[in-house]
């Protein structure tokens, strides 16, 4: 976790990339590692345009090969619940590899170049998998998973 507490609703990609390296390395995980994060992916844009940074910055050439979806926009934001229904989709995509899709996904952001995961799941084996989640306030948390 970390806390950048800069504004109370603008995203820090410093911080949220802070919180993905800190979960890899308190996990023992090399970024080529990670098959799939379950964005925060709130659909805002500066949310989204930020979470893409930070993950770009946290896994450096890593990752455009990294496999991304929302699942918000399928089970809606749930305020405190939300990051526990996130890590049941990360859960399932290490047990039955199933990659929940983002959907409603019309057009990739050119500024964005990961691999996001359009409108239909998508069968992958991945052993390891990131849950991120972001809050008012700057709060950041972001759990790792590996398959056992």
């Amino acid at each position: 976790m970390t806390s950048d507490a800069s504004d109370i609703v603008m995203p820090s990609k410093q911080g949220a990339a802070r919180a993905i390296t800190g979960a890899l390395r308190d996990g023992g995980i090399n970024a080529s590692e990670v098959g799939y994060i379950n964005a925060h992916g709130t659909g805002t844009a500066a949310n989204d345009k930020t979470e893409c940074a930070a993950v770009a910055d946290a896994l450096g050439g890593q990752a455009d090969r990294v496999m991304i979806s929302s699942t918000k926009a399928m089970h809606g934001h749930c305020i405190g619940g939300t990051g526990a229904i996130e890590l049941l989709a990360c859960i399932m995509a290490l047990r039955d590899g199933i990659i929940a899709p983002t959907i409603g996904y019309e057009e990739p952001d050119p500024e964005c170049a990961l691999d996001v995961v359009p409108n239909e799941a998508r069968e992958a084996d991945v052993s390891v998998v990131l849950s991120n989640a972001f809050a008012f306030g700057g709060l950041n948390a972001v759990l790792a998973l590996r398959r056992a």
